[in-house]
């Protein structure tokens, strides 16, 4: 078979302490999973079945210990969300765990909503999904509890732990594989903590999460 185009490579994550990457197929998003961020986004953190929206692979920039991303076009308020980014190896099951920042248009989401219109222009553009090195189950355990943070130029703004989400790991996965079967090479970002915030160019944002190496991402 010939094709009109060049066949494209997806876009992959290194995995910690190997040579090895790790190709991304899909990616998942949780909507308010912290029930203070729920609160500071005008919510009532009830615990409902849980929303769900996607990225495309085009939106990932990934790194091992940090990566820079151009400032969007078409918005003049840009958020950052710190997340707990999980991987699927074979048989959907989870390969590893890795920091991640779900970038948000929020003036563009505003928009959205008032319109009652789907987020996609806010949420789904290059670099709205950045991502550090994935690091192997086998070597972290499964990540249930662990502080989880973002600076930005060096000041804490978020400042959380992975136990304080609504739904953890498993509920999540159980809660997507119901819509649609989740495939090897998804990753998923689990939702974030309170505290977050608008970005400029030129800001740098550290993030940490307990057990996994530190990850930075500058805006330029």
């Amino acid at each position: 078979m010939s094709y009109v185009l060049p066949l494209w490579t997806p876009p992959a994550l290194k995995i910690a302490g190997t040579d090895k990457e790790f190709p991304v197929r899909r990616v998942h998003c949780v909507a308010k999973n912290y029930g203070e961020h729920i609160r500071e986004m005008g919510g009532d953190p009830q615990k409902i079945k849980p929303k769900f929206f996607s990225k495309s692979a085009h939106a990932v920039a990934s790194g091992i210990e940090n990566v820079e991303i151009n400032y969007p076009r078409a918005t003049n308020d840009l958020h950052f969300e710190v997340e707990l980014v999980v991987a699927l190896g074979a048989d959907a099951k989870i390969f590893g765990y890795g920091i991640g920042i779900d970038f948000t248009k929020r003036d563009l989401q505003g928009e959205a909503k008032k319109a009652g219109m789907p987020w996609d222009t806010a949420k789904n553009f290059a670099g709205a999904a950045a991502v550090s090195q994935i690091t192997p189950i086998e070597v972290t355990g499964e990540m249930t509890q662990g502080r989880i943070t973002l600076a930005r130029n060096g000041d804490v703004q978020q400042d959380g732990n992975l136990n304080q989400m609504i739904y953890n790991v498993a509920e999540i996965m159980e809660h997507l594989n119901g819509y649609d079967a989740l495939l090897p090479g998804d990753i998923i970002f689990t939702g974030t903590p309170a505290g977050v915030g608008a970005v400029e160019k030129g800001d740098v944002m550290d993030c940490t999460i307990d057990g996994l190496p530190d990850f930075s991402v500058r805006l330029v």
